[in-house]
């Protein structure tokens, strides 16, 4: 019966030993491929801050339908032309290329700009937004701790962290701008007791954009001062937040360049 029990506890100690070492693989593994994709990341900033600003595609190299692309993005829109803006907050880790694909809402969710399988996925716009006229950008990206990706958006959680980073700049492929931010707000996903900000896109009157706007001011963490007008355009960037289930956390900002 002991010499049994032995046996038992030693399938047991193995077993154990083999899901820690089994565990421990896979969490290496995902920071070891954070780690590369913020690299590749690093090198896509790099494209866009070194390109002069004069620079222009060969006039044999077709760089979009009907749109001019700006030369700080016209080498990266190449390579990949689900790009659609780029974005970035001074302060942050936060520079990084957005990307949109209609036909596969969620692809950038879980694919780099290589669309190769990622964890870290790259910020992209929620598939029924039109880049150019719509009312509001919804533009998710995964919370990633160590503050990369959108885990850095957990700063705006801190008063004192906006009052010395009021803005963001969200370029399209074809004009740069800058927004200011509106509100800072909580809220859960998928369920009734939530706000649904991501059902607002385009606003069928005035009305529709002002409730909206009241609605964000309200469950904001902090007053900001700053409100918006039927007629300004928006982006409301949205992040996982862990604090409750399925928790999101939201920034809302303005264009204002």
């Amino acid at each position: 019966m002991k010499k049994y029990q032995s046996v038992i506890c030693i399938v047991a100690a193995v077993t154990l030993l083999g899901a820690a070492a089994f565990c421990g693989y896979h969490i290496y593994a995902h920071y070891a491929q954070v780690d590369e994709q913020e690299e590749v990341f690093d090198s896509l900033a790099e494209v866009v801050e070194n390109t002069p600003a004069e620079e222009e595609t060969p006039e044999d190299t077709p760089v979009s339908e009907g749109e001019d692309v700006l030369a700080k993005y016209q080498e990266l829109y190449l390579q990949n032309e689900d790009m659609v803006g780029w974005i970035a907050i001074d302060g942050t880790a936060i520079n990084y290329p957005v990307m949109q694909s209609k036909n596969n809402p969620n692809f950038y969710l879980k694919h780099s700009f290589e669309k190769e399988y990622s964890d870290l996925g790259v910020p992209y716009i929620q598939e029924n937004c039109d880049i150019l006229t719509s009312d509001n950008l919804i533009i998710y990206g995964h919370h990633i701790k160590g503050q990369k990706m959108f885990g850095a958006l957990e700063n705006y959680k801190d008063k004192s962290f906006y009052e010395e980073h009021k803005t963001i700049q969200f370029d399209t492929l074809t004009e740069q701008g800058e927004y200011e931010i509106i509100a800072v707000f909580k809220t859960v996903a998928y369920s009734v007791e939530g706000y649904r900000y991501y059902d607002f896109v385009d606003a069928e009157n005035e009305e529709e954009f002002n409730a909206y706007i009241a609605k964000c001011k309200e469950l904001a963490l902090y007053d900001t001062g700053v409100t918006a007008e039927y007629g300004d355009k928006l982006i409301t960037l949205s992040t996982c937040e862990y604090s409750a289930q399925n928790g999101r956390l939201v920034v809302v900002a303005k264009k204002i360049v």
